[in-house]
């Protein structure tokens, strides 16, 4: 007979992180996640609306809303109307962890994404459309998107701030957020109902720095230095997240952010995104497993969560080996590559695919008005 055993993704709790909802499902859907499998938040971006929208599902919700207003308002209005309702949904999550967790996210238009004003403007403008207290605007982490950040957090809106692959830029996000916080203070206005989080991509990373290595794998003669290059497959997406919490554990547990908690401002967690396994050599919830630790969050993908849910094992790993993560670091630049140059690629090409979708909806409106 076999025992019963607790969701390893109810489990994840115990460690220290949240497990969030890389998508939208059905009503019915998101209460038995949130019953069932502990589920605490849910992100969405323009490419799960591209599906949504293509699938029919808001068929209803366009056919009253087509006329003579643009595409973009329609869709910025029938993604509110989305979030608004799942926000609904995890406004009891919300309460129970007294605003910690229970967040939905919404992305301002991926088209503004280096145009500080306009991404300023649309993510004032979602905010105030949602109208949800459990709501975040998510804002892409380019050059251009950290001063709306900072302006943001100031304004005291709740930030997700998406699409960070180096730790450089995030340690940039984390300053946008002290610097928002600070700058409250200043005006006599309270932190402690602030919420942020910083979505830090991480499998992206192993599939660009693996092709990298792939190559000069091919090109290297037998013997240690093709060894040494193989050993470092598949390696550089969890290392490269350990150093960030690295990062985040010595700035927001130090003395800098100890006069922001002493008036109750919050943690800026970090967001564990891309979580999903995208080289099956790996296992399928390697990434869930290893980044899984405290003050930390994950937006897992469908596929993703059905795994964990089945065999994944919840275990705080991230702290462990944190010198070894900045040594791997260390070689894969010996090795020639350049993980600043990649990461830059990694987010010019994160804010070019949710533009791709972007787009592609509003053609679709479009074409049925």
């Amino acid at each position: 007979m076999k025992v019963a055993t607790e969701n390893p993704l109810k489990q994840a709790l115990g460690c220290g992180q949240s497990i969030w909802y890389d998508g939208l499902v059905s009503h019915r859907e998101f209460e038995d996640m949130i019953r069932e499998d502990g589920i605490r938040g849910a992100t969405t971006n323009p490419t799960i609306f591209e599906k949504s929208l293509s699938g029919g599902e808001y068929d209803k919700a366009l056919s009253g809303l087509l006329g003579a207003r643009p595409a973009e308002e329609i869709y910025r209005t029938i993604a509110a109307k989305a979030v608004q309702d799942v926000a609904d949904l995890f406004l009891p999550v919300a309460d129970r962890t007294r605003g910690e967790d229970g967040f939905v996210s919404i992305e301002v238009s991926p088209l503004l994404a280096h145009d500080t004003q306009a991404t300023l403007s649309e993510a004032r403008e979602l905010w105030r459309l949602v109208g949800r207290q459990n709501v975040m605007i998510k804002v892409p982490a380019t050059r251009e998107g950290i001063p709306a950040v900072r302006a943001l957090i100031a304004d005291g809106i709740h930030v997700n701030i998406t699409l960070i692959f180096s730790v450089k830029r995030y340690r940039e996000v984390i300053e946008a957020y002290l610097g928002g916080l600070e700058e409250r203070v200043r005006g006599g206005k309270a932190v402690s109902g602030v919420a942020s989080v910083a979505s830090f991509f991480v499998s992206r990373v192993d599939t660009a720095v693996d092709k990298i290595l792939e190559e000069k794998i091919a090109k290297a003669a037998q013997g240690p230095e093709k060894e040494a290059l193989e050993s470092l497959l598949g390696k550089a997406a969890i290392a490269n997240s350990k150093v960030a919490y690295d990062v985040f554990e010595k700035i927001f547990f130090g003395p800098r952010f100890e006069k922001l908690g002493a008036k109750n401002a919050r943690l800026q967690r970090p967001l564990w995104a891309s979580t999903g396994t995208k080289n099956p050599r790996y296992g399928d919830v390697v990434y869930v497993e290893a980044l899984m630790g405290p003050h930390t969050v994950d937006t897992v993908p469908p596929a993703t969560l059905a795994a964990f849910r089945d065999h994944g094992v919840a275990r705080a790993r991230l702290k462990d080996n944190v010198p070894g993560a900045y040594e791997t670091l260390e070689k894969i630049a010996a090795a020639g590559i350049n993980l600043e140059k990649t990461t830059q690629e990694l987010e010019d090409a994160g804010v070019k695919s949710f533009g791709d979708s972007y787009r592609k909806i509003i053609d679709l409106i479009r074409t049925r008005k």
